[in-house]
């Protein structure tokens, strides 16, 4: 299906100014004698004017057959009374159509747009009426022969794209596209590349009529991702003459094996829809470069499609120099021992690789031998090793009593992020790992204190975009009725999207019986996680016992999890640090006798064994202000000092009554 826009001039035998009246005269005639045209001609297309301003007009068309066009439009003009001149036509994009013809519809040319976007299936792709999917597309430009293999050579992909490109021009363009004779698989790990390359090949296709529309599709699928059929059909069929690229954004397979049932029933879903438009619509599939277990999957039902691997390639050696020498060149700059010292022996590179090497060596360059005024300026990434961690959250953590592992698994995360950039200049390019975490231990351990604190350090490190913290419990997440858990914790997810999801006591999802509403959820997370490893954290916390039952109810979640963090009891000395740190923020002091009844107090409390660690420590000392409180209302006032109001003695501090331990009997009881 193809959209047009379309602009011209109105000639001066109509009436520039009009009052509002005549107005609306004027766009009721257009509206019914448009209507007339279309009803008369084809059910296939639709003609339309958009917006008439002085003596602009704007139109839209919706056609499946660009060869009448043209012509069906001056006869469109002639039926609406309007001659015009410098008319211009051009392909645009869904979204593009799609506001013209909202712009018909308020200004009263069409009756209404919906009706149009219904008519043909188009409303099945927005969401209007049903589910949609979400999709982008885009319009080929014009680009010659000698500048599509100019850009194609800036990639690694010699073997297997430039033989494509010679095959695609090797036989002389048909005056329109027949069909497609094949497909294309693209393998690469980096993104800009993949968009490139795909851009290149879609650019050669339509130069030589192998496409008779300039419009493409493209979206993307995660592992175990659902969608709409009907609306993936409809995207296909409105993409009739185009092309639609499927980016589908798996993982080594090496850590998927468990999701390989959900990674089939997608990708068959996508190779039906492939092959039932394998003539109407060219598909192109693009894949991490070590991606083996997807490949095979597409390939099982792909059935009888011939498709063209365009394959990323590692280089070495001469290669690899030759690669570099050639950026070199089109920098305008020689190269020199620096830039090849750089390689390293026996290591292969990508282009993206090559392309950091260069920028790392050119940028040096300019400042040592073009500009060498600026050699003593120092290197920004440096000094983001320097610095030290930023902002409050950080400081906050860093007072907190005990708490060694979490502390030092945040700094790891901080220490890791840093030196991703420095890889990057060093042209080693890595994915970034899930942050995914596990806290577990006793009450009041301050594993809530720490995710918050946790997500704004990771905010204000520029780590997570937002740096918000959700947190849910069971309740928040399943759902009470059948179909309503999985939306439930997609929702979750949504609303965590930049930040951290914290799911406090995990462990109340397992539930008695497989397949319940709580395995859905977990079921649901773990798909989840993979599918926002890069943009969102979530940490699960719990008991130490109980949380070791929920590890291993789904065998993919453990993997998932990068760090375990363990939340210590507090020993006696680090629970008066606590008391003495939540007075200080407070304004208030402890009496070395009160310090010393606090020591014996948390000595015997550790003791019980539903104790509470910080929590019983706000608990004594919100007692002991009470207390302290009451003491000071039976004192002379006068004789109060503010030494007083801020000190809390020993005697402000009760000791807890103990609870009375079980006693075990033996024998029998009447």
């Amino acid at each position: 299906m193809l959209f047009y826009k379309v602009t011209g001039i109105m000639e001066a035998n109509e009436t520039p100014e009009e009052d509002r009246r005549v107005k609306r005269e004027n766009q009721r005639k257009i509206e019914m004698k448009s209507d007339e045209f279309n009803r008369n001609h084809s059910s296939h297309s639709f003609y339309f004017i958009s917006e008439i301003d002085n003596t602009v007009v704007t139109a839209g068309v919706i056609a499946d057959n660009k060869n009448k066009v043209e012509s069906d439009l001056v006869e469109f003009f002639k039926n609406l009374d309007l001659t015009m001149k410098d008319v211009a036509v051009n392909e645009i994009t869904f979204s593009g159509i799609e506001n013209l013809l909202g712009s018909a519809s308020r200004r009263d040319y069409i009756e209404d747009d919906d009706d149009i976007m219904e008519r043909f299936g188009l409303d099945k792709i927005t969401g209007r009426r049903g589910r949609g999917i979400e999709f982008g597309d885009n319009i080929i430009e014009d680009c010659t022969k000698e500048k599509i293999y100019e850009s194609a050579r800036k990639y690694l992909l010699n073997e297997t794209f430039i033989p494509e490109l010679d095959r695609i021009y090797s036989a002389k363009p048909t005056s329109k596209a027949y069909g497609h004779p094949v497909h294309y698989m693209i393998q690469t790990d980096d993104r800009d590349t993949r968009k490139d390359v795909y851009k290149l090949l879609l650019q050669a296709l339509y130069e030589n009529n192998r496409l008779s529309s300039r419009r493409y599709s493209f979206l993307d699928f995660r592992p175990g991702e659902r969608f709409s059929e009907m609306a993936y059909d409809t995207l296909y069929k409105v993409s009739s003459g185009g092309a639609v690229v499927v980016q589908y954004l798996a993982n080594d397979d090496s850590k998927e094996d468990e999701r390989a049932l959900c990674d089939s029933e997608t990708i068959e879903s996508i190779c039906e829809y492939a092959k039932r438009y394998r003539n109407q619509v060219l598909t192109v599939i693009c894949l991490p470069r070590e991606c083996s277990k997807a490949k095979s999957l597409f390939y099982e039902n792909l059935g009888t499609l011939s498709m063209i691997e365009l394959l990323e390639e590692f280089v070495d050696g001469e290669r690899a120099k030759t690669f570099l020498s050639m950026l070199a060149k089109n920098a305008g700059v020689r190269t020199d021992k620096k830039l090849f010292n750089k390689l390293e022996n026996n290591k292969g590179y990508l282009a993206p690789d090559l392309h950091n090497l260069f920028d790392d060596w050119f940028n040096h360059k300019l400042k040592t031998s073009v500009y060498p005024q600026y050699k003593d300026i120092a290197i920004a990434k440096k000094e983001v090793i320097k610095a030290a961690p930023k902002g409050s959250a950080y400081d906050e953590l860093q007072e907190m009593i005990g708490l060694f592992d979490a502390k030092q698994v945040i700094q790891k995360a901080l220490n890791y992020y840093k030196m991703q950039k420095l890889y990057e200049e060093k042209g080693v390019k890595r994915d970034r790992p899930a942050m995914h975490m596990a806290f577990t231990g006793n009450p009041g351990t301050a594993k809530t204190t720490v995710a918050r604190l946790f997500a704004r350090i990771m905010k204000e490190n520029g780590l997570l975009s937002k740096g918000q913290l959700i947190e849910v419990g069971r309740a928040d997440l399943v759902g009470k009725y059948v179909g309503w858990t999985a939306p439930t914790v997609k929702s979750k997810f949504k609303a965590a999207l930049g930040g951290v999801l914290f799911i406090d006591e995990a462990y109340s999802l397992v539930e008695d019986r497989d397949g319940l509403y709580g395995d859905e959820a977990i079921n649901t997370i773990v798909q989840e996680m993979e599918n926002h490893r890069d943009d969102v954290v979530v940490i699960f916390a719990g008991y130490p016992d109980k949380m070791e039952g929920f590890l291993q109810r789904n065998p993919g979640l453990r993997s998932r999890i990068a760090f375990h963090v363990p939340f210590a009891d507090y020993n006696s000395e680090e629970l008066c640090c606590i008391a003495k740190l939540i007075g200080k923020n407070i304004g208030l002091s402890f009496s070395e006798d009160a310090v010393v009844k606090l020591e014996t107090i948390f000595d015997l409390a550790r003791q019980q064994n539903d104790f509470g660690n910080g929590r019983y420590v706000r608990n004594i000392l919100e007692q002991a202000r009470m207390s302290q409180a009451t003491r000071l209302m039976e004192a002379d006032f006068d004789s109060i000092t503010t030494e007083d109001v801020v000190t809390i003695k020993a005697e402000d501090i009760a000791e807890p009554k103990a609870k009375p331990q079980e006693k075990r009997r033996i024998g029998f009881v009447a």
